[in-house]
């Protein structure tokens, strides 16, 4: 048909739509840095280091109490009817046997070969104090088979005043420097002495102990010294509880060190016992004193 093939023939001649595609997006690249921008100062100063962790602090347990510094010191050893020490403290010597309390709040625990074990009451605290040489500790048997049966005592008329002891020194009043001499403690006493621990001081720049010994009174009893070098001379003398008339308690060699001075011999503490134990009075003595000549 003429109409239909003019239409045909229209469309045949209509040319095809292209085909929409969708439009690009323009893509945003990162901007480049610049290579004459500079990435930092090149001589700056470094970061400062991390602060250091705090240290953990323990808890610390509370200290224990403790004793003040023991002021004894074991300085000899006698034995008589029990073992006894000589302990010293200071200027002053202390004659002591175990259960004995002392100033400082001490009480003697025990006494052994090797030294002396001291207890501070306040806090129950034990200290040994050790000796110098070996003690000699007498077994609770043979004291018991040694110690004698008490005396009666005799009757008397009417009760008698009992004079002081008497101390005296004999010795040189002149030496020469160099040459040893001899200073002698003699005793006189109305009661028995069983014996005394004491001490001896003098100017160690002026005197130089050379031997101490026991005097005749304490000739088959017990005896101990020690000299110490700050000038002093620590003294356990005990024996048979006799009465001493005049008799020689110990004997001390001394050589003069310097000439043209007057040297001192002091007797600065002295305890007196008689057989029982008991104090003995004496009456106070004077210091001996020499002249040291050249």
């Amino acid at each position: 048909m003429p109409g239909e093939q003019a239409k045909l023939g229209t469309e045949a001649q209509v040319p095809a739509r292209p085909e929409t595609r969708p439009r690009a997006e323009p893509i945003d690249l990162p901007e480049r840095s610049s290579l004459r921008k500079p990435g930092g100062e090149l001589f700056a100063a470094p970061p400062p280091p991390p602060a250091p962790a705090r240290p953990v602090v323990e808890a610390r347990p509370e200290p224990k109490p403790q004793a003040p510094p023991m002021p004894y010191r074991v300085a000899g050893q006698v034995s008589h009817e029990g073992t006894t020490v000589v302990l010293a403290r200071d200027e002053r010597v202390y004659l002591v046997r175990v259960g004995d309390t002392l100033d400082g709040g001490y009480r003697v625990e025990s006494i052994r070969p090797d030294g002396v074990t001291l207890v501070y009451t306040a806090l129950d605290l034990r200290e040994h104090l050790a000796a110098a040489s070996t003690l000699r500790v007498d077994p609770p048997a043979a004291l018991a088979q040694a110690k004698p049966a008490p005396a009666k005592p005799a009757p008397v008329a009417a009760a008698k005043a009992i004079a002081p002891a008497q101390l005296r020194w004999q010795g040189p009043a002149r030496v020469q420097a160099g040459n040893p001499f001899e200073v002698a403690l003699k005793l006189t006493s109305d009661q028995a002495v069983r014996g005394s621990p004491l001490q001896l001081s003098y100017d160690a720049r002026l005197l130089e102990p050379v031997a101490v010994r026991a005097g005749e009174f304490f000739a088959d009893g017990s005896f101990t010294y020690r000299v110490s070098p700050d000038g002093s001379i620590l003294v356990g003398a005990f024996g048979k509880g006799e009465v001493p008339a005049d008799a020689e308690f110990l004997v001390v060699t001394f050589k003069p060190v310097r000439a043209g001075v007057t040297a001192e011999l002091k007797l600065s503490s002295v305890a007196l016992q008689d057989a029982a134990g008991a104090p003995v009075v004496h009456a106070p003595l004077a210091a001996f004193r020499t002249s040291i000549t050249q």
